[in-house]
């Protein structure tokens, strides 16, 4: 099998991925929140001339908030599916998983802050 077969054949896997993606860009609130976040950190990133240590840490916090907050819509929707009326564990199922993207945002705000407080620094004092 070559290696643009494998490609193709693999065109499907990503066109679900990407519909997923979408799916949750257009319905969660938050994820918006999200993606003008990372457009602002990653042109900061750009104008701070960041290091290549630097960046890996910005996208492995940029990823986490986004992993988990594409988890967090599929385990609802999938609570949802199950059922839809009042259950104390599907409640602890949503408010977990929502903290789990909480918990990554405030560690993505963290990073942030070790990366970019000594440029700023540098450019204000």
């Amino acid at each position: 099998m070559t290696l643009f077969r494998f490609i193709v054949g693999r065109r499907p896997a990503f066109e679900h991925a990407f519909h997923g993606l979408i799916h949750v860009l257009l319905t969660q609130h938050n994820a918006r929140i999200h993606l003008v976040m990372t457009i602002l950190v990653v042109i900061s990133g750009l104008l701070l001339k960041l290091v290549a240590w630097e960046w890996a840490m910005i996208i492995i916090a940029i990823g986490l908030v986004w992993i988990t907050e594409i988890i967090n819509t599929a385990l609802e929707a999938l609570v949802d599916l199950v059922t839809q009326q009042y259950h104390p564990l599907a409640k602890i199922a949503k408010d977990t998983s929502a903290a789990a993207v909480l918990f990554a945002s405030i560690i993505a705000v963290l990073l942030g802050i070790v990366v970019f407080m000594p440029h700023l620094l540098q450019l204000f004092l």
